[in-house]
């Protein structure tokens, strides 16, 4: 019992010291460490009848009538770059993350990109505070996953129960033309930035 309170109290310390370093659960970890989607993969296929939540408050959702945008409608004869990360307000999403491809957003322009998209399992009002915390809405889209379907469909789930998350995204960016991955990076780990950032994709396009 003690040494379970010690486990999650250095658990807590390092998410709250800026970066997110949990490892999966027993369960996840039995599972694939890296989605089954892969290049040439067309998204719209692999989330069928699935919507995402474009980042907004709470009235607006409400004016709105509380749409949603199906995954069709941001991927059809378009080139987007997409890039999901295990949720808003945490270390590395807040620090790195997000400013990795807002501080390159004009360099995505100019190589023909139409949209830059950021994605994470929660409710779009939250994804929307975040974003204008992070001055980041002028660059990129905002979207919301709130039930997980999204990131379900593309077998992108991680268990982060140990964080008080529980069932998130993993850390992953893709470069998507009418729908099919022509580019995909998964992290080993949440707490991982390695393969996944702006820099990283823009020389891949």
């Amino acid at each position: 019992m003690a040494s379970a309170i010690l486990k999650r109290s250095a658990m807590m310390k390092s998410v709250a010291g800026g970066s997110l370093r949990v490892a999966a659960t027993p369960a996840a970890s039995s599972s694939r460490a890296y989605a089954s989607i892969s290049i040439g993969t067309d998204l719209v296929s692999a989330a069928p009848d699935v919507s995402l939540q474009k980042a907004r408050s709470w009235d607006d959702g409400v004016s709105s009538k509380f749409s949603t945008t199906p995954v069709k409608d941001l991927f059809k004869d378009k080139k987007v770059v997409i890039f999901g990360l295990p949720g808003a307000y945490t270390g590395v999403c807040s620090a790195q993350h997000v400013p990795s491809y807002k501080n390159n957003i004009d360099k995505l322009k100019a190589k023909g990109i139409d949209h830059v998209i950021c994605v994470a399992v929660n409710d779009p009002y939250v994804i929307n505070g975040w974003a204008e915390k992070l001055q980041a809405k002028e660059s990129i889209e905002f979207y919301g996953d709130f039930d997980g379907s999204f990131h379900k469909s593309l077998d992108l789930v991680i268990d982060l129960s140990g964080a008080l998350l529980g069932h998130r995204s993993h850390r992953w960016s893709a470069y998507v033309v009418d729908g099919k991955i022509k580019v995909l990076n998964v992290e080993k780990a949440p707490s991982e930035f390695k393969v996944s950032g702006g820099d990283v994709i823009l020389e891949q396009i």
